[in-house]
Formats: structure tokens, sequence, C-alpha cells
């Protein structure tokens, strides 16, 4: 939505400086929030959310505890492009579909490399309101950095303390249920390791005050998995500290195209077979850590019978969750992927 320019008024500061002096504080406000010890972090945006210890069970890809079985996060993650439509009514959608898991996307890197901006509108969004009411309702939300038009912050900001600062500022707005990754500079080690180090040092500091940071990544994935530059951005990260809890696959699908989910579930399989090398871990284990999301052109791309599918696929592999990107699906489809799937049997994954 565009807003109507007007005269500034004698005396009163140009714009841009305001923007500077906003930018300052919000920076300064995060950081001190950030080291006041024990104390959960606070919205800065002004918004009302309940302590970490009131935040409900929505947990997307949580590592399992330690000896115990992997807990079941939800079967579904819808994705809220929160650039394109910040106005996204999230405890509307909620109660109309059921869906309560979203991933908000995506948080890039403003003009200057280190202030984290939603497609160059610097903080906070619009949806933070709603954020807190379907947290209110039960549900909950992680937030995407990167994605397909912008650049994550990693890759542009080369200033290790001012990075970290910008990752603790993102946090202290949103409180995210988990940091996504969309990211396209895997074959950029410097960024690589700019990112491994300041998330393993966050996820570090969340431990030692008995909480989780979950951190997953989304990468496009063909019949033939990971592309290799991926593959070592993965295990660079794992190597350097970061707990990666899930990797998403992005598969496009072709309009039209009968063979879209066949192209889907092979690109899972072959992903499944270059994991253990990328992640560390068993077989099994490494089914646990993949998400899959279909990148429709149209809804229709993605029919109920396709969803069933994936989520009798799903249910057979044990597969972290499933997702959805580009156009969004239809509420039946949303649905449908949040329903409990039928015994899986291989005539209805083929």
């Amino acid at each position: 939505m565009e807003t109507a320019r007007h005269a500034r008024p004698a005396g009163t500061p140009p714009r841009s400086v305001l923007v500077l002096a906003s930018l300052a504080l919000f920076a300064a406000t995060a950081t001190a929030l950030w080291l006041l010890p024990g104390r959960p972090l606070d919205s800065l945006a002004g918004s009302v959310t309940p302590p970490l210890a009131a935040r409900p069970a929505i947990v997307v890809g949580s590592p399992p505890p330690a000896g115990g079985p992997a807990p079941r996060g939800p079967a579904y993650v819808a994705f809220v492009d929160a650039v394109r439509d910040p106005e996204f009514n999230l405890p509307a959608a909620f109660r109309r579909t059921g869906v309560g898991a979203y991933t908000l996307g995506h948080v890039s890197s403003g003009p200057d490399g280190c202030t984290p901006t939603w497609g160059g509108q610097v903080m906070p969004n619009p949806l933070v309101g709603g954020l807190d009411r379907l947290r209110a309702e039960g549900g909950d939300a992680g937030l995407a950095f990167g994605g397909p038009a912008g650049r994550e912050l990693s890759a542009t900001c080369a200033d290790a303390d001012r990075l970290l600062a910008a990752y603790r500022g993102v946090i202290a707005a949103y409180r995210p249920a988990a940091l996504d990754f969309e990211v396209h500079d895997s074959a950029d080690p410097v960024a690589t390791a700019r990112r491994a180090k300041a998330v393993a040092r966050l996820q570090r500091e969340f431990r030692a005050q008995g909480r989780p940071l979950t951190v997953t990544f989304t990468l496009p994935a063909s019949t033939l998995g990971l592309s290799p530059e991926d593959r070592a951005m993965l295990r660079r990260t794992r190597q350097a500290g970061v707990d990666i809890s899930t990797v998403n696959l992005l598969v496009p699908f072709a309009p039209g195209s009968s063979g879209n989910v066949r192209r889907l579930l092979q690109a899972a399989k072959s992903t499944h077979g270059q994991l253990g090398w990328a992640l560390g871990g068993g077989t099994r284990a490494t089914w646990r850590r993949i998400g899959l999301t279909p990148l429709l052109a149209a809804p229709q791309d993605l029919t109920p019978l396709d969803a069933r599918r994936l989520l009798t696929f799903q249910a057979r592999y044990n597969l972290a969750w499933l997702s959805v990107r580009g156009a969004t699906p239809t509420d039946e489809v949303s649905r449908t992927l949040i329903s409990t799937p039928s015994p899986p049997t291989q005539a209805k994954l083929n």
C-alpha cells in the first residue's frame, strides 16, 4: 500500500535522519534487552507477548530431547509472505483452516548490509500484532531469512558484532518459534562461516538459559537431491557448532504437470541419502530432519488428492513437516495437510 507524500514542516528533521535515529535506538534497545540476565526477550514492537514459559507447545522441527524420541511437531507449516502481504490475518487463517504453525518471510538485509528489513522496509512488520493474537489462540510462527528476492544478512554484513546484533534484534522483536535460512550463497565460504559462527553463538546462549533455538535451512532440491554446494554448506555449518534441526526441501511444481508429486517424492528420497554426510546421524533420524515443500505457480497446482499423497508419504517416512510456498494453496488443501493420514500403502505413494 502506498503512502501519500506531504510537505515537511519547517524545523522538522529530514525523514532520513529520523530513520537513522530509529535504527540506532532499535539496535541499542535490542542489545540492552539481550544483556539482561535471565530475562525473556520482549517484543521491541510494543506487542504484548506472553513469557516463554507460557508460549504454546507448537515447535517447528525441534530436535529430540536427550534419551527420548523426537517430539511430533506440526504436520503442516504454512508459509506467509509478509513482504507482499503484511496485513495477512494470522488468527483468522488459523480459525478458518485449522493451521496453527506458520513461517513468516523473508527477513533480508537493508542497504547498509547489516540492518534487517522486510523487503527493504525497516522492522517491525504489521504482522507482529497478528502474531501475538495467533499465539493467544494456541498457534505460533517462525521467521525465514533470505529468500528468493533478498540477500541473507550473513552474505552482506561483514561486521561480526553487527551481524550478531541484527539476529538478536529480530529474535527480540518477534520471539520466533524457529529461525529458517533460505540461502543462495552456499558457494561463498565466507558468508557460510559468518552465519555459522553467529548462529552457533546464539544457540549456545539460548542453551545456557535453558531454552532451545531451533534452526532450519530451506534449500532447492531436484530429483537428484541437493546441490553439492548446499550439501557442503550444511556440513560446514554443522561442523562449526550449529544444531540444524531440519532441512526443508523446496521443489518447484511445473504448472499443469501430472508428475509434480512424483518428482517431489524422488527429491526427498535422493536428499535422504545425502544428509547423513552433511548432518551426521543414522538413516532413520535423517528422515525426521527432512521437510518437504512444493513451490507452486498457482493454487490449482496442488490438489487435495496430491495433498493426501504427500501426507501419506510424510507418515510413512516420519518427515519433520510439509509446507507450501509460492502461490497460496486452497483452504481445502490446507485442511487436508493438517489431517490424520490413512495407513500408507505403496499404491498411494506411487
